[in-house]
């Protein structure tokens, strides 16, 4: 393999090599764009991604990731967009970097090197983010609303496979300089994905876990964290993504003010009501009134002939041993019918009445 020889400039005096000497370890201006089009942008000027759908560092994670910033800079830049000036003078939006901006922060470094994207539409700056992440985690790793949203981008329609292609190819390189995409070893991403078996395929989930994963996607933030928190059951809410946005309010308001448990018969209600559900509904439903079978009426009191009370008991028997031993006996009858017929035990749970064995 050939290789290019490094060319050394011609210096014609000390003071030029001086001068080379100040220049190569001068920091650069802000804003100046530098070789490669990497620019020194001042952190103030970057904003987080609106709505970033991943979870950022914390604790020793961030804080080992700020002492490598102090003792080895930042390696790799950051990728941002122009953005029109905010509110709050922010003229760039980060799209890759959101770890590595809140370690700098954290240690006062003031500008970042970024590499700045511009006339990028909202979906190919989604597009940046999402991919950034699956590189650089595990996707098994991920919570089920971070899993959500990449599978969302995927199965999406604006979703471009040339256009992804493009852009993994980029942040590889960014990563690795050295990156060969004809000597990879990862999988091709020439074949565009058009069905959710080759969704389910490229992440080895099944179709089901998939289909679950785009419901989740369509929570609010609020019940989404309460997914991720395991607070909140995967087929709950499931359940709950078909409801309206203003349903979902109710039910998250329901649920932090009073401390309602979610299980599966509760859900399926909810979804049941979906498109006319009340507030009374949610809370109807939540603390387990709507879903609480109604009593049966009790069985008529009756007398134990003498001749049957004969043949088990004498007549120094105490009355509270007599109705013990009575109850003892009815729940072993009972036990055995059901083992026998318990078709008929379900469908007496249902009515709530004993059936006639």
């Amino acid at each position: 393999m050939a290789t290019t020889k490094r060319m050394v400039p011609k210096l014609g005096s000390i003071d030029e090599l001086l001068k080379l000497s100040e220049q190569s370890f001068k920091e650069p201006d802000a804003m100046e764009p530098a070789k490669g089009g990497i620019q020194s942008i001042p952190i103030c000027k970057i904003r987080f991604f609106q709505d970033h759908p991943f979870h950022l560092y914390e604790g020793e994670r961030l804080s080992d990731m700020a002492d490598s910033i102090v003792n080895n800079g930042v390696l790799v830049p950051v990728i941002v967009r122009k953005i029109e000036t905010d509110e709050n003078g922010c003229e760039y939006e980060m799209l890759a970097g959101h770890n590595r901006m809140n370690a700098a922060l954290l240690i006062g470094l003031e500008q970042l090197p970024s590499i700045v994207k511009e006339k990028l539409t909202d979906e190919e700056a989604l597009m940046y983010v999402v991919e950034t992440n699956v590189l650089q985690r595990s996707f098994a790793d991920m919570l089920p609303s971070e899993k959500a949203k990449v599978l969302s981008l995927r199965y999406s329609d604006m979703f471009s496979q040339g256009k992804r292609n493009d852009i993994i190819l980029e942040l590889k390189k960014l990563e690795n300089p050295q990156y060969d995409k004809e000597n990879s070893t990862s999988a091709p991403l020439g074949q565009k994905l058009t069905s959710r078996e080759k969704v389910a395929y490229e992440y080895g989930l099944s179709q089901n876990s998939v289909s679950r994963l785009l419901r989740i996607d369509k929570l609010i933030p609020e019940l989404k964290q309460r997914t991720d928190h395991a607070e909140l059951p995967l087929r709950s809410a499931v359940h709950l993504s078909y409801l309206t946005e203003e349903e979902q309010k109710m039910v998250e308001t329901a649920i932090s003010e009073q401390g309602y448990k979610l299980d599966m018969k509760k859900s399926e209600r909810l979804q049941d009501y979906s498109g006319k559900l009340t507030v009374d509904q949610v809370s109807k439903i939540l603390s387990g009134e709507a879903i609480r079978k109604p009593r049966g009426q009790p069985p008529a009191p009756f007398k134990l002939k003498h001749k049957v009370y004969a043949k088990y008991f004498s007549p120094q028997s105490k009355a509270a041993e007599v109705e013990e031993i009575i109850d003892k006996a009815l729940e072993m009858y009972f036990a055995h019918q059901r083992q026998q017929h318990p078709q008929s035990h379900e469908e007496a749970e249902d009515t709530g009445h004993v059936p006639d064995f």
